[in-house]
Protein backbone atom coordinates (compact mmCIF):
# COMPACT_ATOMS: atom_id res chain seq x y z
CA UNK A 1 0.00 0.00 0.00
CA UNK A 2 1.16 3.53 -0.73
CA UNK A 3 2.46 5.45 2.25
CA UNK A 4 2.89 8.97 0.94
CA UNK A 5 0.18 11.32 -0.28
CA UNK A 6 2.00 11.62 -3.58
CA UNK A 7 1.95 7.84 -4.09
CA UNK A 8 -1.75 7.69 -3.21
CA UNK A 9 -2.49 10.40 -5.75
CA UNK A 10 -0.51 8.57 -8.43
CA UNK A 11 -2.57 5.43 -7.75
CA UNK A 12 -5.79 7.42 -8.21
CA UNK A 13 -4.51 9.02 -11.42
CA UNK A 14 -3.31 5.72 -12.86
CA UNK A 15 -6.65 4.07 -12.20
CA UNK A 16 -8.55 6.86 -13.98
CA UNK A 17 -6.20 6.69 -16.95
CA UNK A 18 -6.39 2.90 -17.08
CA UNK A 19 -10.18 2.98 -17.28
CA UNK A 20 -10.16 5.74 -19.91
CA UNK A 21 -7.58 3.94 -22.04
CA UNK A 22 -9.46 0.66 -21.67
CA UNK A 23 -12.57 2.20 -23.23
CA UNK A 24 -10.65 3.79 -26.11
CA UNK A 25 -8.60 0.67 -26.81
CA UNK A 26 -11.68 -1.55 -26.67
CA UNK A 27 -13.46 0.62 -29.22
CA UNK A 28 -10.48 0.54 -31.57
CA UNK A 29 -10.02 -3.24 -31.24
CA UNK A 30 -13.70 -3.84 -31.97
CA UNK A 31 -13.58 -1.64 -35.08
CA UNK A 32 -10.39 -3.24 -36.40
CA UNK A 33 -11.71 -6.76 -35.81
CA UNK A 34 -14.95 -5.96 -37.64
CA UNK A 35 -13.01 -4.50 -40.57
CA UNK A 36 -10.66 -7.51 -40.78
CA UNK A 37 -13.55 -9.96 -40.72
CA UNK A 38 -15.36 -7.99 -43.44
CA UNK A 39 -12.20 -7.97 -45.58
CA UNK A 40 -11.82 -11.74 -45.25
CA UNK A 41 -15.50 -12.42 -45.89
CA UNK A 42 -15.74 -9.90 -48.73
CA UNK A 43 -18.80 -8.15 -47.35
CA UNK A 44 -20.68 -5.27 -48.91
CA UNK A 45 -19.70 -2.38 -46.66
CA UNK A 46 -15.99 -3.17 -46.27
CA UNK A 47 -14.91 0.36 -47.18
CA UNK A 48 -17.13 1.87 -44.49
CA UNK A 49 -15.82 -0.52 -41.83
CA UNK A 50 -12.21 0.19 -42.80
CA UNK A 51 -12.92 3.91 -42.57
CA UNK A 52 -14.44 3.45 -39.09
CA UNK A 53 -11.40 1.44 -38.01
CA UNK A 54 -9.07 4.15 -39.29
CA UNK A 55 -11.00 6.76 -37.30
CA UNK A 56 -10.88 4.61 -34.16
CA UNK A 57 -7.11 4.16 -34.52
CA UNK A 58 -6.62 7.89 -35.02
CA UNK A 59 -8.79 8.63 -31.98
CA UNK A 60 -6.81 6.20 -29.82
CA UNK A 61 -3.55 7.83 -30.91
CA UNK A 62 -4.91 11.32 -30.35
CA UNK A 63 -6.03 10.46 -26.83
CA UNK A 64 -2.66 8.91 -26.02
CA UNK A 65 -3.89 5.35 -25.58
CA UNK A 66 -1.75 4.27 -28.55
CA UNK A 67 1.50 5.71 -29.81
CA UNK A 68 1.12 7.68 -33.04
CA UNK A 69 3.46 5.44 -35.00
CA UNK A 70 1.69 2.31 -33.80
CA UNK A 71 -1.65 3.66 -34.98
CA UNK A 72 -0.15 4.67 -38.33
CA UNK A 73 1.41 1.22 -38.84
CA UNK A 74 -1.82 -0.61 -38.02
CA UNK A 75 -3.84 1.70 -40.24
CA UNK A 76 -1.42 1.12 -43.09
CA UNK A 77 -1.61 -2.65 -42.75
CA UNK A 78 -5.38 -2.56 -42.61
CA UNK A 79 -5.64 -0.44 -45.76
CA UNK A 80 -3.14 -2.68 -47.56
CA UNK A 81 -5.24 -5.73 -46.70
CA UNK A 82 -8.34 -3.89 -47.94
CA UNK A 83 -6.68 -3.04 -51.26
CA UNK A 84 -5.50 -6.63 -51.75
CA UNK A 85 -9.01 -7.99 -51.30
Amino acid sequence: MAHSNQARKRIRQNEKRRLRNRKVLGDYRTAVTAAKEAIEAGGENVAALVKLAEAALARAAQKGALRTQTAARRTSRLVQAFKRS
